[in-house]
């Protein structure tokens, strides 16, 4: 069990599942919101949600003590110093809007302590800006989830020229123990994206292309690249199933012996 204090800022879907997941692995986790309404919510994704502790004992995903040790390793509070308080983590997963992320920087490099790694779950906006805003450079980085965090195993994380190896080093062993599987990239701060979204833009931007010339239906894109490229589903299925939970059965493929979620 790690001592290390994880502080998660934003309890919407994808905070409350990063919060889950970090405390589901053994970590101490604090998630803040603004919002009580919010708090409240995110409580009932984690323990009753599609993707949350009591669904995953019943798929017999984790143990029923599991999960109660995860509710106990997990706080929630709409008091941003308490939750930055102790904290050697920071995973920031607020709206994606450039400009209240960077205010929150500034928040964050101000209350959190100084030798906290700072995080954001951002989807494109440019680590090097958010960096930027503190006076702890080398200790920002993004960390982009996918979701739903709880079952899907990327962790891409984001580096800029300033970002230490350390702090590389140190997220990449987070991301590792909590089983995802972590790949480190460069940013392109004058494009949005990093590396996944971008790939996936162009694939399904070009899909879409096929089917609008009429050269195919969106079946027929879909079937080609299953059977073409042995690809588990298509672009089409792919984007009408993120929203439908395609992604659940999948559960972490490098979860380190021990780790409570069981896989397959």
């Amino acid at each position: 069990m790690s001592d290390m204090r994880i502080a998660v800022i934003g309890a919407g879907v994808m905070g409350s599942g990063i919060a889950q997941t970090t405390a589901t692995y053994g970590y101490r986790t604090h998630c803040y919101d603004l919002s009580e309404d919010q708090i409240r919510a995110a409580r009932e994704l984690v323990v009753n949600g599609r993707y949350g502790l009591d669904r995953a004992v019943e798929r017999n995903k984790i143990s029923p003590e599991w999960a109660r040790a995860a509710q106990e390793r997990l706080s929630f509070g709409t008091d941003l110093a308490e939750a930055l308080d102790s904290a050697d983590l920071v995973i920031e997963a607020i709206p994606e809007d450039l400009g209240l992320k960077t205010r929150m920087f500034r928040r964050l490099d101000e209350m959190a302590p100084p030798e906290a790694i700072l995080t954001s779950n951002t989807s494109g906006h440019p680590i090097c800006a958010l960096a930027g805003a503190t006076t702890r450079p080398e200790k920002v980085m993004g960390w982009h989830w996918s979701s739903p965090p709880p079952v899907m195993p990327l962790a891409e994380l984001v580096v800029t020229p300033q970002t230490s190896q350390a702090t590389v080093d140190a997220v990449v062993q987070v991301a590792t123990a909590c089983g995802k599987n972590p790949v480190v990239v460069k940013e392109n701060p004058f494009v949005w994206g990093f590396v996944g979204n971008r790939l996936l833009t162009a694939m399904v931007r070009e899909a879409q292309r096929v089917v609008d010339e009429g050269l195919a239906s969106k079946e027929q894109v879909d079937q080609i690249v299953v059977d073409g490229y042995r690809w588990p589903v298509g672009p089409f299925a792919m984007m009408e199933g993120a929203s439908s939970g395609w992604g659940e059965k999948r559960s972490p493929s490098t979860a380190p012996e021990g780790a409570p979620w069981k896989r397959g």
